[in-house]
């Protein structure tokens, strides 16, 4: 007699109320994260900033460090999803570009965010090495390979892809993470159009002129 096939049994997805609450939970946690670090954050204020009770909150997240590492693993979602949009059979200077505006943007946006994640990682990153050595390193291994692929074509000039990929994100996320010096400096910040479009070219006019092949130059 045929034993039947055992039958695979999948969490249920999660409703829109569901990932409503998350997100208004992620919310709430990034700006209390943000402003008093993992060590000065409550449960009970992150969950009046999500306007919810603290015993809801704990059905989504079982712990303030439960909800730390998902604040942390969300950031980098989002800022490492540029990166992954550079192809390989595009133009080195359209696709650099972009991304470094790209990077601009989620800086102008989310700067809480940045700080947050460059305050993790100056402590070590104890909640998130794991992730930094393993998808985190898979992805710029893979992305590297990609700047190799133009530099062996001639389309941009020889550079260690690893470094490229550090000196735009060191570039790109000053503006969020030192944002106060930047205004005490300039009385702007990336909230100022003007001012984020003269920093975005500058950085694209900077960093592409160094790489990109013209033709009778090397």
């Amino acid at each position: 007699m045929t034993a039947a096939p055992e039958r695979i049994t999948r969490p249920p997805r999660p409703s829109r109320i569901q990932e409503r609450n998350r997100a208004k939970i992620l919310e709430a946690a990034l700006a209390e994260f943000s402003r008093l670090g993992f060590g000065g954050a409550t449960i009970d204020r992150i969950a009046a900033g999500a306007g919810m009770s603290k015993s809801n909150l704990l059905y989504y997240y079982a712990s303030k460090e439960a909800m730390y590492e998902a604040v942390l693993a969300h950031i980098l979602d989002i800022w490492l999803a540029p990166l992954r949009t550079l192809d390989p059979a595009g133009d080195p200077a359209q696709e650099l570009a972009a991304y470094i505006r790209q990077k601009i943007k989620i800086s102008a946006e989310q700067p809480e965010a940045s700080r947050l994640f460059a305050n993790e990682v100056m402590q070590g990153a104890p909640r998130i090495m794991t992730v930094l050595e393993g998808s985190l390193k898979d992805l710029v291994d893979e992305k590297s390979q990609v700047i190799r692929g133009w530099i062996a074509a001639g389309a941009i000039r020889p550079v260690e892809p690893v470094h490229l990929i550090f000196t735009i994100w060191a570039t790109t996320q000053h503006y969020a993470d030192f944002e106060a010096q930047i205004r005490a400096l300039t009385g702007k910040t990336l909230k100022d159009r003007h001012f984020r479009a003269e920093a975005e070219r500058s950085l694209v006019d900077l960093l592409l002129h160094g790489l990109i092949r013209t033709s009778g130059h090397d």
